[in-house]
C-alpha cells in the first residue's frame, strides 16, 4: 500500500452472488486479498457452488453459469478457510457495507460459523467516492465537462447542463449506445419486468402481478383480494403514503380489474 498505513490487516473481499438479496442469496465466486502491516499480500479466490440454480439475469452480470460451479466447492466447504482469512483483519470493499459484507456474514452463520463484524474497521471505496465526488449535476458538470456550473438550480441552467453532460457521457464511454432506443435500454434495463415505476409490484412468469415487498413478497394480487384477511391489507395500503399508480392498482385489484403484462 503506498498510501494506506496499517497498523493491523486489511483483507479486501468481493462477491458474485445469485442476487441482491443479501438474506436469502448465495455466493458463487468469492475472492479475498490480505495485506498485512508489512505489506505482505496473500489471495483466497474461488467459484463456489451455491447448490441452487443461478438465475440467468445474475449470469447476465457475472458470466457464471450452473455448469461452471457444478463441481467447485460449496460454501459450507470452505466457510472455515475464509473465517481464518478473515481473522484478527479489518475489511474493505466496494459497496462492501451494505452489500457484501451482509451477504457474507449471512453465508457464514447459515453453515454454523461465528464470524463477526462487530470491532473491525470497515473501509468502503464506494462510500469514499460518492463523498469524495459528488453524485450531484454540479458533480457532473465538473467530471465530465470541466467546468464549473453557475447559476445551478435555476431549471433552464440545470436542463441545459444535462444535455451537455448526457451527450459528453455518450461521447466519453465507448460501451455507451449513440442512439437513443438502445441508450434507453441501457438506461432502464429492468424495464418490463416491474408492473409500477416504483416496483412495488413485479410480473411473474405467468404474467400476473405480484408483490416486490414486505410480509407478501411473492404473492399475486389475485391470490390476496382471494382472501377476506389479504383485501384488508390492500384496503389499509390504499390509506398509507403509496403513490397513486400503486394506490390505483390496488383499488382495480379490489374491484376485480387485475393488470396483465401486455
Amino acid at each position: 500500500m503506498q498510501h494506506l498505513h496499517l497498523d493491523r490487516p486489511l483483507v479486501c473481499f468481493d462477491l458474485e452472488t445469485t442476487g441482491i438479496d443479501t438474506s436469502k442469496d448465495r455466493i458463487v465466486q468469492i475472492a479475498l486479498i490480505r495485506v498485512e502491516t508489512n505489506g505482505e499480500r496473500s489471495t483466497l479466490s474461488t467459484l463456489v457452488n451455491p447448490q441452487r440454480p443461478i438465475p440467468p439475469e445474475a449470469t447476465a452480470i457475472h458470466g457464471i453459469k450452473d455448469e461452471h460451479v457444478r463441481n467447485e466447492p460449496s460454501f459450507s466447504q470452505i466457510r472455515a478457510e475464509v473465517e481464518e482469512f478473515l481473522k484478527d483483519a479489518d475489511l474493505a470493499g466496494y459497496n462492501m457495507v451494505r452489500f457484501d459484507l451482509p451477504l457474507l456474514e449471512a453465508e457464514i452463520k447459515r453453515e454454523g460459523g461465528h464470524f463477526i463484524a462487530q470491532g473491525r474497521r470497515l473501509l468502503d471505496a464506494m462510500v469514499i467516492f460518492k463523498k469524495m465526488e459528488r453524485r450531484t449535476l454540479e458533480g457532473a458538470v465538473r467530471f465530465y465537462l470541466d467546468q464549473e456550473l453557475p447559476g445551478a438550480h435555476s431549471a433552464l441552467v440545470d436542463a441545459t447542463a444535462t444535455l451537455d453532460v448526457l451527450d459528453a457521457q455518450v461521447g466519453r464511454y465507448t460501451e455507451i449506445p449513440k442512439d437513443s432506443e438502445a441508450l434507453h435500454t441501457f438506461c432502464n434495463p429492468d424495464e418490463g419486468k416491474y408492473v409500477d415505476r416504483s416496483r412495488k409490484f413485479r410480473w411473474t412468469e405467468s404474467g400476473d402481478a405480484a408483490f416486490n415487498f414486505g410480509k407478501h413478497e411473492g404473492r399475486t394480487l389475485r391470490d390476496m383480494v382471494a382472501n377476506p384477511r389479504d383485501r384488508g391489507y390492500l384496503e389499509w395500503m390504499i390509506g398509507k403514503d403509496f403513490n397513486e399508480e400503486v394506490k390505483g392498482i390496488l383499488r382495480d385489484a379490489l374491484d376485480g380489474a387485475f393488470p396483465r403484462r401486455a
